[in-house]
């Protein structure tokens, strides 16, 4: 099998341009008051990987601490998260999601999934859809590596 070579600063921009597209076409279903990009990304990783302390969550979310203050301070103010002192060590402070946060976001992923799951559906031919969830992975991988 013959390996083509690859131009990775064309694929990279192109990359951007597209998922930066995606993310717009998304964000304009966006309501007032529903989660900023970083409420919900935060909501999400403690929904998924537990409680975490501030550090824990803006070292991961590659923001200040600061930053990650105003994001917590947000989603505490509607309910969505708690803080609670660490049963382990009592000078640290966890904070989990609550359960108005983890219905928020499944209430959430139903709505954006849905509007996805339609353009899919009338737009892309089963290979093409095949090929799209074939790359998710390749996806969340180049995220965490970036």
């Amino acid at each position: 099998m013959v390996e083509l070579a690859v131009d990775a600063s064309r694929v990279a921009s192109d990359l951007h341009v597209s998922i930066g597209r995606l993310v717009r076409r998304l964000r304009q279903g966006h309501v007032p008051g529903d989660l900023t990009l970083s409420e919900a990304s935060v909501l999400s990783r403690l929904d998924t990987r537990g409680p975490a302390t501030p550090s824990e969550l803006a070292s991961e979310e590659r923001v200040r601490p600061q930053a990650m203050s105003t994001t917590l301070a947000g989603l505490e103010a509607r309910g969505l998260v708690v803080r609670a002192g660490d049963p382990a060590d009592g000078r640290r402070v966890l904070i989990s999601a609550t359960d108005a946060g983890r219905q928020l976001l499944v209430d959430r992923r139903g709505v954006k999934a849905a509007r996805m799951a339609q353009a899919l559906a009338t737009g892309f031919t089963p290979a093409e859809q095949q090929q799209l969830a074939a790359v998710t992975p390749l996806l969340e991988r180049l995220a965490a590596t970036l």
